[in-house]
Order: structure tokens, then C-alpha cells, then sequence
């Protein structure tokens, strides 16, 4: 294909948003001795936070709640699912999680040497529903910042994914047609729903083989399969 720019998502399809998350919660986990406090395990505190932190997201995409609802309230759902009830520890918890994971470097498998071979090929925008005082300090932690002509945010844009609006916004920034351009991320929901709904072509990044019924473009298992296609 033709294309003349790339559209990145950021968690989950370039930063490895799992294990950055992880590596926070086990810090904070010990650090907060909570244990003490009644949360039996790690693995208990883990398993909370993967399960009520990815329904408020989907929320979130959905625009059935706002963001200061993760903000803070977050960590006291969380808490309260494992029968603690302490909700300025939750508070404190929420502060330092999003001050340090956002200073972790783990990306996904592959992905320096795929943005490499872009960089040289393709103008590369990333475009996120991610909170806007963050991603830039995730984009340096993993040393990426400089692969990228511009960082589209849903605050910035006035949109969140998956409206059309802005992926509309990312491109008319940059100068580009919605047909010259192609979305890559893992979100079949807010990535590639939302490309669709701007009529921009789709990858969809899906190295965990989830079963879906979504028509894509092209779909990959690993970030280098991408020198194949592009």
C-alpha cells in the first residue's frame, strides 16, 4: 500500500503497558506494607488491579465516566474489592502509580528495531486516549520521543478514540489524507473502530491471539511483522 504516515497507539502496542504496571504495583505493594493493611498478596493485588483498571478503561473509551473517576477512585475500587476500606491510602496509591509508572522503560518485543526501520520510511504520529501529562514522560522513559512527529492526545484533539475526530485532527495537523494513512494498535474498540470511523486503513496488533470478528487490514502477532507489510 501507498501509505505516507503511520498512526501509533501507545499502551499496550509500543509501550508494554502490563509489565511497566506490574513492576509499579509490586514497589507500591511492598512499599505500602500492604500486606498489613489486609491485601493477603501480590498476587491478589495484581489480579484487582488488572480486572477493575481494564473495566474503567473500557468505560472511559465509551465516555461513560470521566477521567478523574481512574484519577482517584481507581485504587479504592480496588481495595475494596480485597475488603479494605481506606480510602486515603487508596489516594496515596494513586499518586505514586501514576508518578512511576509512567517513568518505566519496558517496550514490547521488538519494537526499537520496527521503529527504526519506520522512522526512516514514514512520518509516525501517536495518537492515545492516555492521560496528557503522561505520555510524554512515558515516550522518554523508553527512549522513543524522537521516532515521532507529533503526539496526538485526546485532551489535545478534543476527542477520544474511537470518534473519528481524532484521528481527523492528528492527520489535518500533519497534512496528511485519511487514505495515506494507516492506525496501528490493539484496541479493537478505540484503534481500530475508531480508524474505521475516520475511513483510515487498520493493523491490528493482537500478539495475546484474542478470537474476534473485526475486519482489519492486516493483522500481526509481533511489531516486526510490520517490515513484511510496510
Amino acid at each position: 500500500m501507498n501509505y505516507r504516515c503511520i498512526l501509533f497507539d501507545l499502551d499496550h502496542t509500543l509501550w508494554d503497558y502490563e509489565t511497566n504496571s506490574t513492576e509499579t504495583l509490586k514497589e507500591l505493594y511492598h512499599e505500602y506494607n500492604l500486606q498489613q493493611a489486609g491485601i493477603a498478596s501480590f498476587t491478589d493485588f495484581s489480579k484487582a488491579f488488572v480486572t477493575i483498571n481494564t473495566a474503567l478503561w473500557v468505560q472511559y473509551d465509551l465516555g461513560q465516566l470521566h477521567r478523574d473517576v481512574i484519577r482517584f477512585e481507581r485504587f479504592h475500587k480496588i481495595m475494596l474489592h480485597l475488603g479494605v476500606d481506606d480510602y486515603p491510602l487508596s489516594l496515596k496509591l494513586s499518586d505514586d502509580y501514576v508518578n512511576l509508572s509512567p517513568r518505566k522503560s519496558t517496550l514490547m518485543p521488538n519494537a526499537i528495531d520496527t521503529l527504526e526501520y519506520l522512522y526512516e520510511r514514514y512520518p509516525m504520529i501517536i495518537v492515545t486516549n492516555g492521560f496528557e501529562e503522561i505520555q510524554s514522560t512515558k515516550l522518554a522513559s523508553s527512549g522513543i520521543t524522537g521516532y515521532f512527529k507529533s503526539v496526538v492526545t485526546s485532551a489535545r484533539a478534543g476527542f477520544k478514540k474511537p470518534a473519528r475526530e481524532i484521528f481527523e485532527f492528528a492527520l489535518s495537523e500533519s497534512g496528511f489524507e485519511k487514505h495515506e494513512a494507516v492506525m496501528i494498535g490493539d484496541n479493537l474498540l478505540t484503534d481500530i473502530g475508531g480508524a474505521r470511523n475516520a475511513q483510515v486503513d487498520t493493523i491490528f496488533f493482537n500478539p495475546t491471539g484474542i478470537s474476534h470478528q473485526e475486519k482489519v487490514r492486516y493483522e500481526i502477532s509481533d511489531l516486526k511483522e510490520l517490515k513484511e507489510i510496510l
